[in-house]
């Protein structure tokens, strides 16, 4: 029997959604999955554990660019060469980017995971 212990709704990301660590302007990896708390990462860059990052992101709406600090609380190896899968909890937000990315991620049409 398996138990969902995830406190969000995580919306699959169907369109190609990268993130940029600002401290270093680099690229990291691709939204797998998006919540209003959190993120699957899916990384091509190498990422410290239990580190703390600050990441930015363009949603597909268009809006302005997502800049949010990040936790990272677990990572595994992905089957794609070179990539991992990185779970991260959202640490630096503001009610107004909580419920923008709340908005996102129960629009119409959403996939979720």
């Amino acid at each position: 029997m398996s138990q969902e212990f995830r406190r969000a709704r995580r919306r699959k990301a169907s369109d190609v959604i990268l993130v940029t660590d600002a401290m270093t302007d680099r690229v990291v990896g691709r939204v797998g999955n998006l919540s209003e708390t959190g993120m699957l990462l899916i990384a091509g860059e190498p990422l410290m554990e239990d580190a703390l990052y600050q990441f930015s992101f363009q949603l597909p709406d268009g809006s302005e660019p997502v800049e949010l600090g990040a936790h990272l609380l677990w990572i595994d190896e992905a089957s794609l060469a070179g990539s991992t899968w990185a779970g991260f909890r959202f640490i630096a937000t503001t009610p107004a980017l909580v419920y923008r990315l709340h908005g996102w991620v129960n629009a119409p049409g959403s996939r979720y995971e």
